[in-house]
């Protein structure tokens, strides 16, 4: 549930990492944010932080008034994602440049839920995507609830259907996201939101789209800039491209290519003794294999092991029968260097004709995938 995490993140990462800086000058600024909060008592504190490459900083403080007002102004030559905060469960993401003028209503009590923004359209959007998010957030809460309750009462079947429905979820949260904004190409909110809370890895056609759009109407917006920072190392393993060769040594010593798979649905496992989820996932990975191995399924496990007798006692303990290789370098290995692989497990699903057909699969997803893609499977 990536771009869920990713957006709890955003609004949480000023709880600890506030760094604050002197305000900028509210007397003579271009942007203006105008609140007014029930619920607040007279004096009480609001806090305006911009978000920065990976915090936000704080830009200034304002206190209601005994009618729960407060004003905030300031210079923004660029578009910015900024962040309203009265404490940590109560704060608002504005996008705010030179010309903003924002109308924030709201209970100070709960703000999240029950915020409005006039006056700038570009915040107004990002009140859309704060309600798309937090639709998501609100049922994956209540999953989580029943899903706890399942795994305490040992009910196997019940986790898989509330991991199918928390997958469903995610799929109409991205769906929701990309529809925002397909809707508003020319939207520096949109820039952000491909390049920060959709997963350009998982989604290049679309972002690689998105970004031919940033770079014509958006050309200096710092987030058209980190998207095609993104988007540059993912080209040569792209979901829709041939995936790109690998030719390394079994346990044998014999080198194999994932190449001499064509012909058949290849799941590309990076993995590690070491690795606790990995070893944890195999069970699972053994089970589709044993299902779906005569069906023109295989799968071409890269190990990131440096040890070679730990690779291969693992591979002993957990049985796996399909091909494995490693150059036994760890993290240098030159397949995951060629893949962009930054965290293990990881996989890519390529097709018959090698082509990458999806990232990072596991489990009821994965399974799910092969079903549909594998006759009378």
């Amino acid at each position: 549930m990536k771009s869920l995490l990713l957006f709890s993140a955003l609004l949480g990462m000023a709880n600890a990492c506030n760094k604050a800086t002197p305000p900028t000058g509210a007397a003579s600024g271009t942007y203006e944010v105008k609140g007014e909060l029930t619920n607040a008592p007279a004096g009480t504190k609001v806090y305006l932080a911009e978000l920065g490459d990976n915090q936000f900083i704080t830009r200034d403080t304002a206190t209601t008034d005994d009618k729960g007002r407060f004003t905030f102004k300031g210079s923004a030559p660029e578009a910015s994602v900024y962040q309203v905060k009265m404490n940590d469960a109560n704060q608002v993401l504005l996008m705010l440049s030179n010309g903003s003028n924002v109308q924030l209503n709201g209970d100070a009590q709960k703000l999240g839920t029950t915020y409005s923004v006039q006056g700038s359209k570009d915040s107004e959007l990002m009140q859309q995507l704060t309600r798309i998010m937090q639709s998501s957030k609100t049922a994956m809460s209540k999953l989580e609830q029943r899903y706890e309750q399942a795994a305490q009462a040992g009910k196997t079947d019940s986790l898989q259907k509330i991991q199918a429905t928390a997958f469903a979820i995610q799929a109409q949260n991205t769906k929701s996201t990309k529809e925002l904004v397909r809707q508003n190409p020319n939207s520096v909110v949109s820039a952000f939101v491909v390049g920060n809370l959709l997963n350009p890895d998982e989604e290049f056609t679309f972002a690689d789209s998105m970004a031919t759009q940033f770079k014509k109407v958006l050309p200096d917006s710092r987030y058209t800039k980190m998207l095609a920072a993104k988007l540059d190392p993912l080209r040569s393993t792209a979901v829709g491209v041939v995936a790109p060769d690998i030719k390394l040594a079994s346990p044998d010593g014999k080198e194999v290519a994932l190449s001499s798979l064509r012909g058949k649905y290849v799941l590309v496992d990076f993995w590690a003794s070491w690795c606790r989820p990995c070893r944890a996932e195999n069970p699972n990975v053994v089970r589709m294999y044993n299902k779906f191995k005569d069906k023109g399924f295989a799968i071409y496990s890269v190990s990131f092991d440096q040890d070679r007798d730990k690779w291969l006692k693992a591979i002993e303990t957990d049985k796996l029968s399909w091909t494995q290789v490693s150059d036994l370098k760890g993290w240098e290995s030159a397949a995951g260097q060629t893949y962009g692989v930054k965290a293990i497990p990881q996989t890519v699903l390529l097709d018959p004709q090698g082509r990458i057909i999806a990232k990072n699969l596991r489990g009821p997803e994965l399974e799910a995938k092969l079903a549909s893609l594998i006759p009378g499977a």
